[in-house]
């Protein structure tokens, strides 16, 4: 058995095996998003990405060249000290890689590795660029949907019940005319447009979540029967590794993904500040199509969606038919081709971030302006943003574990960590560092906003 690389041509299958042990493992190595470290896997090939990443060899000279050239084309520049850097919090966490643990824990599990040498590796990916996944993990009875043929469903957690029902009516009836419903998993609109997608689906999947962490334990867990019986009739997807927690960094760039993969994007329900809306923003940003369910003028879990309606090209969605002509195909999946219109400008385009990425602060995408109270880490860059994740509740731990989860080297970490302290983020303890207990309170409220 034989796959293809991009060009077409045929790899052997023990090769195949090894590129996908590769990436396997860049999966832990690298935070997704990261667009150095992707570009360094496209330019250098995985296994010698993992080498070279890992500290196990040095680039060569034309090896460097090779990768300020493609990060060029990007508009990124490599400098000396974003390349050290890089390589320090990388070096962090290799020597935790195991992938072929990896990969037979998730199999176990019926689950795999896909990898873009696989003929089944969904190209619209691609549109990413620099910040496309190295590989995704899949767990379930797939195959995973042409994008064409699939419509994204997000909206708020704290779904009213009028959202809940229009959910239910608008992903149903989708479902029921052959398209693959795809969302987050989250509690709210997620749910149940996964749940209608499971009753009334006649499409291959009927549904897919998107999921922010690994792919060996469910999350949230009072979604554990929902995703179980996702995993029994559909797919679930992630670019993190069997074992990888979710965070608020993974969940956000989870949502280009789900953007990616989908035709379009209909938002039900959305608080001014929310997840939904980070993920409309990167559908706008590839040239996908964005529907907005309208709310009350009254209802805060209505306030995003009319503000994406005030600031983005989207456009209202009432009806099935209305969703429907979001897609390219007008939901015609059994003629559904892989044709995507031209990528527009637009917010959250490529999701750049993590070690060697942007350093941008991690928002949502629209403007600014919000009515809604500011979360303590709304401000954040995303450096600043991994070290605060990485940061235990309760324990202090020390700087070499915060190095491994974040992602980060010591320097970088202990001077964000500072950073986090002067704003009364992060305390130093005898036995290392944790969040600050005057902040807990408010940052378990500002929960609310992201999915």
């Amino acid at each position: 058995m034989t796959g293809e690389d991009r060009c077409g041509n045929a790899i052997p299958a023990g090769a195949t095996d090894e590129l996908r042990i590769a990436r396997a493992a860049l999966t832990r190595l690298l935070e997704p998003g990261s667009v150095l470290g992707a570009t360094a896997v496209r330019v250098w090939g995985a296994s010698r990405a993992v080498q070279i990443l890992t500290g196990r060899d040095t680039p060569g000279a034309d090896e460097r060249q090779d990768l300020r050239l493609a990060l060029a084309s990007e508009g990124v520049t490599l400098t000396e000290r974003t390349w050290t850097t890089s390589l320090a919090g990388w070096a962090a966490r290799a020597s935790s890689l195991a992938p072929e643990r990896d990969l037979a824990s998730l199999g176990r599990m019926g689950g795999g590795l896909l990898i873009p040498e696989d003929p089944e590796w969904p190209s619209a990916v691609d549109d990413l660029g620099p910040a496309a996944p190295v590989a995704l993990w899949f767990r379930g009875v797939g195959p995973l949907s042409h994008e064409s043929s699939t419509l994204a469903v997000v909206g708020s957690r704290d779904a009213t019940g009028y959202g809940q029902s229009v959910t239910r009516t608008l992903a149903g009836g989708l479902a029921a005319r052959g398209v693959t419903v795809m969302s987050g998993g989250a509690y709210g609109i997620d749910a149940m447009a996964h749940r209608a997608a499971l009753t009334s689906g006649t499409g291959t999947p009927p549904t897919v979540a998107v999921m922010a962490g690994g792919l060996d334990r469910y999350y949230p867990a009072g979604h554990e029967d929902l995703l179980r019986e996702v995993a029994a009739q559909g797919l679930l997807l992630s670019e993190l590794p069997p074992g990888a927690s979710p965070t608020r960094h993974r969940f956000l760039q989870r949502n280009r993904i789900i953007a990616a993969l989908s035709a379009a994007v209909l938002v039900v329900e959305a608080r001014w500040r929310s997840g939904a809306q980070n993920t409309a923003g990167h559908a706008l940003g590839l040239g996908r199509e964005v529907g907005v369910v309208p709310g009350p003028v009254t209802s805060p879990q209505s306030a995003g969606c009319h503000r994406l309606l005030r600031e983005s090209p989207a456009v209202v969605v009432s009806d099935v038919e209305e969703a429907l002509a979001l897609m390219p195909s007008g939901g015609d999946t059994e003629h559904a081709t892989g044709d995507r219109r031209a990528a527009r400008l637009g917010p959250g385009s490529r999701g750049e971030s993590g070690p060697g990425g942007s350093n941008s602060t991690a928002t949502s995408g629209l403007s600014s302006g919000a009515p809604s109270t500011a979360r303590p880490h709304d401000h954040l860059t995303v450096e600043e943003l991994l070290v605060y994740e990485a940061l235990p509740l309760r324990n202090a731990a020390p700087v070499d574990k915060l190095c491994a989860v974040a992602g980060l080297g010591p320097g970088t970490v202990m001077g964000t960590l500072k950073k986090l302290q002067r704003q009364s983020l992060a305390e130093q303890r005898e036995s290392g560092w944790r969040r600050s207990a005057a902040k807990e309170g408010s940052q378990r409220h500002g929960q609310q906003g992201l999915r």
